[in-house]
């Protein structure tokens, strides 16, 4: 890549897994995967770009739930969404309303899916949080 050691400590893939551990509360190790995709993703996606200032995680999460759903990308928002609302970036409310939001900027086939998206990743956070009260 550019001459950084990605596995030095202050390397790209540290900073990445980090950032992605924090992002979603997993990392996966680019070494476990074939091909060059998610060594890509790890280093510079979470390593050069979701560290970046000027925005916090949340409004980059914010962000890529837009451009997610404009793709019609509708079974990535699951995992969005999740770390949104386990994160407490999101309440239900806010998930429901930016949803509601796109909708008029997308439009009504692109955010049915999102809608779906939406409505099983708070049924997963709240079957998540009866169990962690159990």
């Amino acid at each position: 890549m550019s001459g950084e050691d990605p596995l030095a400590p202050d390397g790209a893939r540290v900073r990445g897994a980090e950032k992605m551990r924090e992002v979603y509360g997993f990392a996966v190790d680019p070494a476990n995967v074939t091909g060059g995709y998610l060594e890509v993703t790890v280093d510079h996606l979470f390593g050069a770009v979701w560290t970046r200032p000027g925005l916090d995680i949340a409004e980059r999460r914010l962000l890529t739930i837009g451009a997610i759903v404009a793709q019609g990308q509708h079974e990535l928002l699951d995992i969005q969404f999740g770390a949104a609302l386990a994160r407490g970036e999101m309440d239900e409310e806010q998930v429901r309303e930016t949803v509601v939001h796109l909708a008029h900027y997308v439009g009504w086939p692109l955010s049915t899916g999102a809608q779906a998206a939406a409505e099983r990743a708070i049924a997963n956070h709240r079957q998540a949080k009866e169990a962690a009260d159990q």
